[in-house]
């Protein structure tokens, strides 16, 4: 649980030597698509290659099958020669491996919490409401230039309060006591409307005038 006090404020050739042995499709395990230099790609593997195809507007078909199978053994050749040339070892390669995990990781909790969390209509006219609170009077769009401060206990959110109100600035307060990444810049979350945020977070954002720091700490889950 977190606390918040915000402010409005090129092309490659591979030689016929490397390929021809490489790849079989005789006896393999069950669930096995081919087998190259004994590495296993899965028919779960084409099937993804496949439908990220689909998702590109290619049609299904033997030919595009065929072809997304000859794009992994590519793949797994490429990679098992870099693994033979001592590539796969090297900072770079280690750097962009930590990126892919990162992103994939970030994409599987996403669609993970989407798949435990659907969607209702009551989400969605709750949302739709948000939207149409940040619109103002004359139907223009409202944005706020926010500042924040995160911290753990409602204590550390009292404490900071405290300080604000006695006259210390939010930056300095930000800086010297917030959890959130952004406490290097003071807090500051930058431009948004009211309902791009959590209902907690907009309930008490349209209430302040220019310059105010919420009254009280905003408990978030």
């Amino acid at each position: 649980m977190k606390y918040f006090i915000i402010r409005w404020c090129s092309c490659l050739a591979l030689s016929s030597t490397l390929i021809a042995p490489a790849f079989s499709q005789g006896t393999l395990p069950p669930n096995a698509a081919a087998s190259v230099n004994g590495i296993i790609i899965s028919n779960d593997t084409v099937e993804q290659g496949i439908r990220s195809a689909l998702a590109q507007g290619q049609k299904d078909s033997p030919e595009l099958r065929k072809a997304v199978l000859g794009k992994l053994i590519e793949i797994s050749l490429l990679s098992q020669q870099a693994d033979k040339n001592g590539l796969a070892d090297s900072e770079k390669a280690n750097r962009q491996l930590a990126l892919i995990r990162q992103n994939y990781l970030a994409d599987l909790e996403l669609s993970t919490f989407i798949a435990n969390n659907p969607v209702s209509d009551a989400d969605v006219q709750a949302e739709y409401n948000r939207e149409i609170a940040s619109l103002g009077a004359q139907g223009m769009i409202v944005e706020y230039k926010v500042s924040d401060i995160a911290v753990a206990t409602e204590a550390d959110a009292q404490a900071a309060l405290a300080r604000i109100k006695k006259g210390e600035s939010f930056d300095k307060v930000a800086k010297s006591v917030s959890l959130a990444p952004n406490k290097t810049q003071g807090g500051l979350v930058g431009w948004v409307q009211a309902g791009q945020t959590l209902p907690q977070i907009a309930a008490v954002l349209v209430t302040l005038s220019k310059g105010q720091v919420s009254p009280a700490p905003i408990q978030m889950p």
